[in-house]
């Protein structure tokens, strides 16, 4: 794929370290704002990319077919559709969108126009996460699920100064279930699909959530997933059914060997995580579906994202927290 890149923050950071293993995939060009230009060249020439926009419009006239977006969760709705409208695939950072009306419009697109739009999110591709998948059944009957990622941010600290950064923003979509319990909902959703039911308890500042239980009702067994920002604890999931349990003691987004522990005293250990750094299974897997064309397997990934972003939009109104712009397309 021909790629262009809109951000120059962490997270562009970390792909453009781990981009050498793609090995259908050139770098084009970078599209920054204005006030990163200087940071964007810098990454440009370590990189060797050869073309800087800081004009998006622009940047979508350019030569790239496929364009990744690694911006701030509030700006992915109309980045993605831009970006679609001008006929290109788009790999967009985790979460999809702040809501599932915005992703179905998304989705809607990209069908219409036979185009790859993915979410960004390490969990489904990690080898080790989808041995889970072939474990499941030697569980038995699932009874309980318990997934915790809980990572203290560092803008917490400044958010209880009275500074509101992205992270901690309602007007850009912020809080632990967008940010980090997220993971934890690709985890469950992609091994169980919808739930009956959505429960969000949150602890809320200012109208947002810095940690939260989100508990999923599957009608035969439950689900908790606690995420927070405001706190820190040890990271892992576990399922456990009826003839035996199987931990991951590690969070969703990197599922880092997994041990599986029946009844009757068997166990099982998996580690299968054959790269270095999280980001490199996603982004093999979307070189792969786009170099062969297989808009099929790309839209059972959408059909995925849907089912997160419903997960996530219920969870969160049901909790009160109420994103701006919500309120500004309902009017």
């Amino acid at each position: 794929m021909k790629l262009g890149i809109v951000g120059s923050g962490i997270i562009v950071k970390e792909f453009l370290s781990i981009a050498r293993h793609l090995k259908h995939t050139m770098i084009l060009s970078l599209c920054c704002t204005k006030r990163s230009e200087d940071e964007a060249r810098a990454l440009a020439k370590e990189y060797l990319i050869g073309q800087i926009f800081t004009d998006y419009e622009e940047f979508l006239r350019s030569e790239a077919d496929t364009v990744y977006l690694g911006l701030p969760n509030h700006l992915h709705f109309t980045y993605t559709y831009r970006a679609l409208m001008a006929g290109k695939n788009v790999i967009v950072e985790k979460p999809f969108t702040p809501s599932i009306e915005q992703a179905l419009v998304l989705s809607r697109t990209a069908r219409e126009n036979r185009l790859f739009l993915f979410e960004a999110v390490t969990t489904l591709y990690q080898p080790d996460y989808r041995r889970v998948k072939d474990l499941l059944p030697a569980l038995g009957s699932i009874r309980l699920v318990q997934c915790s990622y809980s990572q203290y941010s560092r803008r917490y600290d400044r958010f209880k100064n009275g500074e509101v950064l992205p992270a901690f923003d309602p007007a850009c979509a912020g809080g632990a279930l967008m940010d980090i319990n997220i993971y934890n909902v690709h985890y469950t959703a992609g091994l169980f699909g919808m739930p009956e039911s959505v429960h969000y308890f949150a602890n809320i500042e200012r109208g947002i959530d810095t940690s939260g239980v989100l508990l999923l009702d599957y009608g035969s067994f439950l689900c908790s997933l606690t995420g927070a920002k405001d706190c820190s604890a040890p990271n892992s999931c576990m399922i456990q059914g009826d003839k035996g349990y199987l931990i991951q003691n590690s969070p969703a987004n990197i599922c880092k060997g997994v041990r599986m522990v029946l009844n009757d005293g068997a166990e099982e250990t998996v580690v299968d995580h054959s790269y270095s750094h999280r980001m490199i299974s996603e982004f093999l897997e979307f070189e792969k579906m786009i170099f062969s064309g297989d808009l099929e397997t790309c839209y059972r990934y959408l059909d995925h994202s849907l089912c997160v972003c419903t997960i996530q939009t219920e969870a969160r109104r049901m909790a009160g927290i109420v994103f701006p712009a919500e309120v500004e397309e309902a009017q």
